[in-house]
């Protein structure tokens, strides 16, 4: 017997509500990622918006992809993530991988192409069908501001749950830096799976390699955590 007891997020929906009101946070969903882009130009002067979600690199429209922008009682931008349906072609994202993964370089750097490389892990192989990817999470503030609040937890699942009501995917993947790896981000968020050394990037005159873990969630995995009860991730935070 199979017990189903998802309801769509509706539950997660009205905890996570009161924990951003208790922090003050309006959280803004859109399409247009020309305005996306203006609010990380606000937020983060420094920072290039990435090519996986570059309107002048692929076509952004509300079909495929959607970008959210948190602010604090104070009007400031607190927080972005965004996502994008990628087109497998009917096959693997491995597959996909190997052809594309230069589609999806850390911004801001000079990369050496023809050092950098992406090895396929099993989990990769085995990922097929409605596909998004998901990326830009940033949460800024005062240091140590939100830390402990479990906002990071409630952030990276309320993506998840716009992906699956928006695109319906059978999974979410994306890209870590191993260092934020290694300091426990992918089970804050709520990814449920990795591979390591997934990407290698080198930067030109530099032999140390930038390490990426690919991660990801299933349909089933996104289900699961949703109906997690909001007291359970909190006491994971704490």
């Amino acid at each position: 017997m199979t017990l189903h007891t998802f309801q769509d997020g509706t539950r997660f929906l009205a905890s996570s509500s009161s924990l951003l009101n208790e922090h003050g946070i309006e959280l803004q969903v859109g399409h247009d990622f020309d305005e996306y882009r203006e609010i990380l130009a606000e937020a983060r002067p420094g920072h290039t918006l990435g090519a996986p979600l570059n309107p002048d690199l692929q076509p952004m429209t509300p079909a495929n992809s959607f970008w959210i922008a948190g602010r604090d009682g104070n009007g400031t931008i607190m927080h972005t993530q965004a996502m994008r349906c990628v087109d497998l072609h009917g096959g693997y994202l491995s597959d996909y991988l190997r052809h594309r993964f230069v589609d999806y370089p850390p911004s801001g750097m000079d990369l050496d192409m023809k050092r950098s490389r992406y090895r396929a892990g099993p989990g990769a192989q085995r990922i097929k069908g409605q596909v998004c990817y998901h990326g830009e999470f940033w949460m800024g503030g005062t240091p140590g501001q939100y830390r402990g609040t479990g906002l990071s937890y409630i952030l990276g699942r309320y993506a998840f749950l716009l992906g699956l009501q928006m695109y319906d995917p059978d999974y979410i993947f994306g890209f870590m830096e191993r260092t934020v790896v290694f300091k426990g981000f992918p089970a804050r968020h709520g990814y449920m799976h990795m591979e390591p050394s997934a990407l290698r990037w080198y930067i030109k005159n530099n032999e140390n390699p930038l390490e990426g873990y690919l991660v990801y969630v299933g349909r089933d995995d996104i289900r699961f955590l949703l109906d997690m009860p909001l007291s359970d991730i909190l006491d994971m935070a704490a």
